[in-house]
């Protein structure tokens, strides 16, 4: 026989534990909630295409990181592959090895003569959603970067070149080129700081000579969506030069007042161009 004090104190304990029980059942259903909220939120940034940078001559790939810092700030996985600097077939192939190593779909930029390398690395390469040319060529298959480069006048490269000749493993002669450090400020970079721009100078890669007269064999962007940014101060490809490419291959085009070297000046703008091509090509 249970008595009503007895049964008032299993009421209460009863009421107590319900409670208990429904209060941990609402924080598991809270808990879950907001993890699942985190998960969405991770998958859709991992949804994001891989953005693959390739850098040009006369640079490295510390030439990317302000862009690079923009972004990774928008959730952006970035790789900035080490360019050869030794001719396109050869350096294509290098960059085929990166884009082979990154999984999902991918937005390829180019600088400079790395237009040269990503109009043939992605080639055939259906993960290669859109292709970004910063102050780039875009050659046609039998163009090469020097005959690119005197289409029209206003390049005034030749005359900041250092040319170093050595003698290769076969005995033969090759001979790389950079740009001569007291000119490489004016030429290269104008609207960048000076004390940045020194040293970029002393961190410059050279290409080979034969790399600048190597002919293209395909070119991507004729079957690939690409974006382009024009620097109309650019004392190393002509702004018209960059004009008749980007108008030949129908890319989504930005004009900026900026130098060889954009992507260093104008991180921003860079990274928002490419931005604007993965949001218009991967979904």
């Amino acid at each position: 026989m249970v008595s009503i004090k007895d049964g008032r104190k299993r009421l209460v304990t009863g009421v107590v534990s319900t409670l208990t029980a429904g209060l941990a059942l609402g924080a598991f259903a809270l808990s879950g909630t907001a993890s699942g909220a985190t998960n969405t939120a991770e998958a859709a940034r991992h949804t994001k295409p891989t953005v693959v940078l390739e850098h040009g001559a006369f640079a490295d790939g510390s030439s990317w990181n302000g862009v690079i810092a923009d972004l990774r700030a928008d959730g952006y996985p970035v790789v900035a592959a080490a360019n050869p600097l030794r001719g396109p077939a050869s350096d294509a192939a290098a960059l085929r090895t990166v884009l082979d190593h990154v999984k999902g779909p991918k937005i390829l930029v180019g600088h400079s003569y790395g237009g040269n390398v990503i109009s043939e690395a992605a080639t055939n390469d259906s993960q290669v959603k859109a292709l970004v040319y910063v102050a780039a060529f875009l050659p046609a298959p039998g163009e090469s970067a020097l005959e690119l480069t005197n289409k029209y006048p206003g390049s005034t490269l030749p005359d900041a070149l250092d040319p170093v000749t050595y003698q290769q493993a076969d005995g033969t002669t090759a001979t790389d080129l950079y740009i001569q450090q007291a000119k490489f400020h004016h030429q290269f970079a104008a609207d960048v700081p000076a004390d940045q721009a020194a040293l970029m100078a002393a961190e410059q890669r050279p290409i080979a000579q034969a790399a600048l007269t190597e002919k293209a064999t395909t070119a991507a962007w004729k079957t690939i969506p690409s974006w382009d940014i024009v620097t109309t101060q650019d004392l190393n490809i002509p702004a018209a030069v960059q004009r008749f490419m980007a108008k030949r291959a129908h890319a989504h085009t930005t004009e900026v007042a900026a130098s060889h070297s954009v992507a260093v000046s104008h991180p921003h703008l860079v990274a928002d161009v490419i931005e604007r091509a993965a949001h218009a090509t991967v979904r």
